[in-house]
């Protein structure tokens, strides 16, 4: 186990009077101070493993101009997670735009005094963490906007998106790339005899399954009522068929258990490749080919295009150890 951090203020100054002056206020704040007095030694701390929580750098700090060390900072860390505070002797019209492009948080005159230094360091910081929980807030709206408020997997404008960028992947890059569409068999007959609610279980139980068989960079989405999305990057045609016989056994062969019956559903399953074309059209080749294997029967898989078909013989409703009495039509 790591030892907890104490919180830590950076105050890079070369000024013993700042230094004298802003130490205790920053000790108030309950954090200790990490002191230093030239460029090198305020960049170490900013990149270090425990960046702090506030920094304080002094525009006469000797070894590299302030605009050059923020930009070497900004470069070493993948968000700034801290307000930056400049001591300066005046407001010149550079820190002016740095305070309107969100580069600092603000500027603090070099002969303010104590009471003015605890007031604005207090400013600071509850703006810049009042702006993170803003921007957790936008994340999280975002995220909720692109998922299937049922299943937790992406909706079909997230899937689109995302389809969009795998294709420049692939054209970028001259790599496979997969799409399988798969729809529940005649999901409305459960719907009729079981209702909804328990149905909305299934197709979350469908997805959990679904979700163990799949890489961790596989996509899944759920762009219709009982339809499911597979974006596979980096999957030969060859190899999505494989994934599709894979599913057709390890998802749908078991038993569902919902409301304290067993319930066996099966699937249709629509493959197509990307070939770096429009993910529309690669979309609508997969819808094309999930349509044939709807057309074909229970259980089918088809590809739009030349590809060898993995045989397979048709699943047991149910093992003959198992005992449970399945719900079947």
């Amino acid at each position: 186990m790591f030892a907890h951090q104490p919180i830590s203020y950076l105050l890079a100054s070369p000024d013993p009077t700042i230094l004298q002056t802003v130490e205790p206020i920053v000790q108030n704040f309950g954090a200790r101070a990490s002191i230093a007095v030239n460029a090198q030694g305020a960049l170490e701390i900013l990149t270090s493993d425990f960046p702090p929580a506030l920094v304080i750098l002094d525009t006469t700090l000797p070894g590299m101009e302030i605009g050059p060390l923020l930009s070497a900072a900004q470069a070493k860390a993948a968000r700034r997670s801290y307000p930056i505070v400049l001591i300066a002797d005046d407001v010149i019209q550079e820190w002016s735009d740095r305070l309107v492009e969100g580069v600092i948080d603000d500027v603090i005159l070099r002969d303010a005094r104590p009471e003015y230094w605890r007031l604005r360091i207090d400013l600071a910081l509850r703006t810049h963490r009042m702006g993170r929980e803003l921007d957790s807030l936008r994340e999280v709206s975002t995220l909720h906007s692109q998922l299937d408020r049922l299943t937790g997997t992406y909706n079909r404008k997230a899937m689109l998106t995302m389809m969009f960028r795998e294709t420049d992947r692939v054209q970028r890059m001259k790599s496979s790339l997969s799409l399988l569409l798969l729809d529940i068999d005649d999901f409305g007959h459960w719907n009729e005899r079981l209702g909804a609610d328990v149905c909305d279980e299934l197709l979350c139980k469908v997805c959990e399954r679904t979700t163990r068989t799949l890489r961790s960079y596989d996509v899944l989405g759920r762009p219709g009522k009982d339809e499911f999305l597979i974006l596979l990057p980096g999957c030969t045609t060859e190899n999505a068929m494989m994934l599709a016989e894979r599913l057709r056994q390890e998802v749908f062969s078991e038993p569902f258990r919902v409301s304290g019956e067993s319930i066996r559903l099966s699937a249709c399953f629509g493959v197509a490749a990307s070939l770096g074309r429009s993910p529309v059209v690669v979309l609508r080749e997969a819808e094309q080919a999930l349509q044939w294997a709807k057309s074909s029967g229970p259980e089918s898989i088809e590809f739009f295009g030349e590809a060898k078909r993995p045989a397979h013989a048709p699943l047991t409703y149910l093992s003959p150890t198992s005992g449970d009495e399945l719900l079947a039509w």
